[in-house]
């Protein structure tokens, strides 16, 4: 079995190929693809060859964590059936290629334990769940306050935002440099940093992945305050040592969702307490890759990337 795939071949080297795919077995799904995302955080870092060393990485790959489609062949213990709409965070499936991220492509083989169903008629929006789960389990769990400010509007500082409000919680505050990505505000304020004169936040969240505001946030905390830095970082992170020990501040690092987070998200969506609209910007056929993955990173206009794989020539 094969299948066409986003193939990165090193920095900048991206292309549309094809790969053969792993045999699956009783507990594989295969999956058709309609929809994959784009990340602009660790996608972008492989593409431009500035991630750190992580486990599993290398080149050439199939980058992609955020894909939505249907199951057209489903192994004997898995519990699936044919026909089922199901989100898929990445596989390892195939022939030639690290498969770290591996959801960019037509058709995928994976265990069935990586798959969560979900409702067909959220059609592109499906592939959102990755992000959506990546800001719950940041917010979730024993002694995490949710956010009282958030450092980016982008789609993860959105789910974060829409999360916290669903939460029943006071509307957080957003900082947003990019005027341009001011708008799409669900129930809370977006502003410039220098617009507010606030320093005394319990929760500030990282949304912006940028190295180097540890002190800017530092400064804006209450005694006591967390830092969550729920972002991807490509350099190490510093910052001053006698600001942040008057404040007797707290860092904490958001990892990887964990399958918990996808069912809860999913089923708020599906309730309708948690909305994905507006957060896909931009969409592509899959033959139109390289475009779209350039525009995906260079365009501050697109929030999201999506690649069309089912309509795609």
């Amino acid at each position: 079995m094969k299948t066409r795939a986003v193939l990165l071949n090193g920095p900048e080297d991206l292309h549309l190929d094809t790969l053969a795919l792993k045999t699956p077995g009783p507990d594989d799904l295969v999956v058709e693809v309609s929809h994959s995302g784009i990340s602009t955080g660790t996608e972008k870092l492989f593409w431009s060859g500035r991630m750190p060393p992580f486990p599993g990485m290398g080149y050439p790959l199939v980058p992609g964590y955020e894909a939505a489609g249907e199951v057209v062949e489903a192994g004997a213990r898995t519990g699936f059936r044919t026909g089922d709409t199901v989100f898929v965070p990445g596989a390892d499936c195939f022939d030639g290629a690290h498969g770290l991220f591996g959801g960019a492509a037509e058709r995928l083989v994976t265990r069935a334990d990586r798959v969560t169903r979900i409702d067909p008629g959220l059609g592109p929006e499906g592939a959102l769940l990755a992000l959506a789960a990546t800001a719950r389990h940041a917010m979730a769990g024993l002694e995490k306050a949710v956010p009282d400010l958030i450092v980016g509007h982008g789609v993860l500082g959105r789910l974060l935002a829409r999360l916290t409000v669903a939460a029943g919680a006071p509307p957080p505050t957003v900082w947003e440099n990019d005027v341009m990505r001011h708008t799409g505000a669900e129930g809370y304020q977006v502003l410039m940093p220098d617009q507010d004169a606030r320093r005394d936040y319990t929760a500030i969240y990282d949304a912006s992945g940028n190295p180097e505001i540890l002190n800017e946030l530092i400064g804006r905390l209450a005694k006591g305050g967390e830092i969550v830095l729920a972002g991807f970082y490509p350099q190490d992170l510093s910052f001053a040592f006698a600001p942040a020990f008057m404040k007797e501040a707290r860092l904490r690092v958001a990892a990887e969702w964990a399958r918990d987070d996808l069912i809860a998200v999913r089923n708020l969506t599906e309730t309708g307490a948690l909305s994905m609209a507006g957060l896909i910007t931009h969409s592509a056929h899959a033959t139109e890759a390289d475009r779209a993955y350039r525009t995906a990173f260079d365009d501050p206009q697109c929030l999201k990337m999506m690649l069309n794989w089912k309509d795609a020539a």
